[in-house]
């Protein structure tokens, strides 16, 4: 065998390896997040994005707040994007949480970087892991409604973000198989948030008197109850942070969704009588 002819041998025994090598590095943030996600779960962290665990430590953290905000900000800044990117359940109780706890003023505008940031990054993930490959292997069905999707990219993504029949979590990874750029996406999730982050922080910061009240009924049953964690368990908490989406402010957050589909609608109406 030539040296050519050996040089070539080496080539194509080493693309299989090469090949999987590149499958594992594109796929390993996919696998990262997966983990994250599953330890989370597996530890219950969770279960403590509840309005029970906030009565519990609400002096608490009120008194660390007061004399440490900057801290607070970021601590507060840096578990919501865990919750989004790690998909957790908890969303709208961290958002009234951090207008009950800093005021909706600065609030707000935290949780709607928070959000964005949590969001771009499963994107991002999502874009690098599955979004390349699916377009290189898109069918001509899949492949149109990519194309429709990204010719009319944020006005899809603010009537996904503003109409809350989509989950937050689906919206996240759809644009990332759809072609959706990071500018777009980007943009598009931070102004389709800012509606219902303000107004979820505006009410949050409400709820003071709501909770300082069933803080009070929740320690004197625990109290009652002899303290200890089988105290806490057993003793209600009753406030439902779900009992704040009131029909009209879903069907608010739809009709801006509409309105965001306007000139989508306008265009296709245009581009059917110009070919008339």
């Amino acid at each position: 065998m030539t040296q050519n002819q050996s040089s070539k041998a080496g080539d194509g025994a080493d693309a299989p390896t090469a090949g999987r090598a590149s499958a594992l590095k594109r796929h390993l943030p996919v696998l990262v997040l997966v983990a994250l996600m599953a330890l989370a779960y597996a530890m219950g962290w969770h279960k403590y994005l509840t309005f029970k665990t906030i009565a519990i430590n609400f002096e608490a953290m009120k008194g660390f707040i007061s004399g440490n905000l900057l801290y607070a900000l970021l601590i507060y800044a840096a578990i919501y994007i865990a919750v989004v990117a790690l998909s957790l359940p908890g969303g709208l109780v961290m958002t009234l949480t951090g207008g009950l706890l800093f005021g909706w003023q600065i609030s707000a505008p935290v949780t709607i970087i928070a959000a964005t940031i949590g969001a771009t990054i499963i994107f991002l993930i999502a874009k690098t892991s599955f979004g390349e490959q699916l377009a290189s292997t898109a069918g001509p069905w899949l492949g149109k409604l990519r194309d429709g999707f990204k010719e009319n990219a944020l006005h899809y993504l603010l009537f996904l973000r503003l109409v809350p029949a989509f989950p937050f979590a689906v919206v996240n990874l759809a644009p990332a198989l759809l072609g959706v750029p990071l500018r777009t996406y980007f943009f598009g999730t931070l102004f389709g948030i800012m509606p219902g982050s303000t107004t979820f922080s505006v009410l949050g910061s409400g709820l003071g008197s709501v909770i300082e009240a069933q803080s009070k009924t929740f320690n004197a049953c625990v109290a009652q109850k002899g303290g200890g964690q089988g105290a806490i368990d057993a003793c209600p908490f009753n406030f439902d942070p779900s009992a704040v989406v009131t029909k009209e402010i879903l069907l608010a957050f739809t009709l801006m969704g509409v309105v965001a589909l306007i000139p989508v609608a306008y265009k296709k109406w245009g581009g059917r009588n110009a070919k008339k």
